[in-house]
């Protein structure tokens, strides 16, 4: 589920699009199809995806939004506390930091 969001967030498939098989999901990541349909009900728990019968899922209006709304909110909340006291005890300072590197 996690490296589908990521792809959501990046935008692919685009909103609207249908997303790739369970088959197809699971031969790309190497992992079982209940795995991928399991990861896939998250998604559409969550409202970035929905089922369309017979025909797939699809990548509902606004996922990216929601998703990146989300992603932001758990990066200020857990992840930006244990970074930032990290840094700390480094003795980092924002200009030791390269933002641009990749």
């Amino acid at each position: 589920a996690d490296r589908l969001a990521v792809q959501l967030l990046d935008g692919s498939p685009p909103e609207g699009e249908a997303l790739p098989s369970v088959r197809v999901l699971a031969s790309q990541y190497v992992i079982n199809p209940l795995t991928v349909t399991r990861a896939l009900q998250a998604l559409s728990d969550h409202g970035l995806i929905e089922s369309r019968r017979g025909l797939g899922m699809y990548v509902m209006a606004g996922a990216r939004q929601r998703l990146l709304r989300q992603e932001r909110e758990q990066f200020l909340q857990k992840d930006w506390p244990a970074l930032r006291d990290k840094l700390k005890r480094l003795g980092l300072t924002a200009k030791d930091l390269n933002w641009e590197s990749t």
